[in-house]
């Protein structure tokens, strides 16, 4: 049985901020677990990498990659760090981080706040390459040049990452969404990859859900014309559907069960801009192995979790894993390939 239920009401007494840190100090102190094992059928290949399951950590939980092996530990497929920044940056002022309890939701606007790629790049280095662990990257919010940004990150931390994140999503850094239009977000990619070599980790692309057909549509181009690795979608949203708590006022992006209608269908929507020739990674309101399972079948190889993990606790990702070996058996599935866009 999970203590989390238990803790949660002492755990809310504490700013969302403070209890997000105090969690990254209990894992850093905590003894190593050994990832648990999962049923065959869960493992998936992506991009050249095998995935144990497809249930995956997403940035902004371990920014500063200060605890991915004990993430993996706790049964995750993969962790994604991040995102980082070539210099370290402060972020947006305090209080930034917003619980909407009765929304199941989050509201941030964090601002890329991480101590640069340089002291990240100093503990991956030491870690024993054992799980995939992913490195999102982003530029500095005061940058010149926020291309050179994303090419000097890949460059930097493509040594100690099994995939890079070209997180162009975020909407608490002014301007920075404006790298998705298609002449900028082709020569980002261009850059990107430039940087990377031939034989550096596969690329993937993170994308907001606030987006309309035409931006679908030329972002679907651009990433099917330069052969990036995955697409992940979705990142938080600016929108506001109806939402019940007193933060829900509070500028920022919006996470959790709210943007999971929003999220699912820019899923299917990417899903059919891009043919199904780039794999898609969902994320945005996944709480559960039917939620996992949905955004499978409507043409996800990979999910990510991170707002759900404030109301369930760390065993989420545990137990959305082997939720869904009942589902793909029901269905007649053996593998989680099978089931992607069934």
């Amino acid at each position: 049985m999970s203590l989390y239920p238990l803790l949660r009401p002492f755990i809310f007494r504490l700013d969302g901020e403070r209890a997000h840190l105090l969690s990254l100090d209990v894992l850093e102190k905590a003894p190593r677990k050994t990832p648990p094992s999962y049923a065959p059928a869960l493992g998936t290949r992506v991009a050249g990498l095998d995935f144990p399951t497809p249930v995956g950590l997403a940035a902004g939980y371990d920014k500063d990659a200060r605890v991915p092996d004990a993430l993996l530990g706790l049964g995750f497929g993969f962790v994604e760090v991040g995102t980082l920044t070539p210099r370290p940056q402060a972020g947006n002022p305090k209080p930034r981080l917003f619980r909407l309890v009765e929304d199941r939701a989050v509201i941030n606007r964090m601002g890329f706040n991480n101590g640069g790629q340089e002291d990240a790049f100093a503990r991956l280095a030491k870690r024993e390459r054992r799980g995939i662990v992913g490195v999102n990257v982003g530029a500095n919010k005061d940058s010149a040049d926020r291309t050179a940004d994303y090419a000097r990150g890949v460059r930097a931390m493509a040594p100690v990452a099994d995939y890079l994140t070209i997180n162009i999503s975020s909407p608490n850094t002014p301007g920075l969404r404006a790298l998705q239009e298609a002449a900028a977000l082709d020569a980002l990619l261009a850059a990107a990859y430039e940087a990377r070599g031939e034989q550096g980790p596969p690329i993937f692309l993170k994308v907001a859900p606030d987006l309309d057909p035409a931006d679908i549509d030329a972002i679907a181009k651009v990433v099917v014309d330069r052969k990036i690795d995955a697409l992940i979608v979705a990142n938080t949203t600016v929108s506001r559907p109806p939402l019940s708590s007193r933060h829900a006022g509070e500028s920022g992006g919006l996470s959790g069960e709210p943007l999971r209608p929003l999220a699912l269908q820019r899923l299917k929507d990417f899903r059919k801009a891009t043919g199904g020739q780039v794999p898609l990674i969902a994320a945005g309101g996944i709480a559960s192995a039917e939620d996992a399972y949905a955004r499978i079948r409507a043409g996800a190889s990979l999910v990510q979790l991170y707002s759900a993990l404030v109301y369930e606790g760390p065993g989420l990702a545990a137990r959305i894993a082997r939720g869904l070996v009942p589902l793909l058996r029901r269905d007649g599935f053996a593998s989680v390939a099978e089931a992607v866009g069934a």
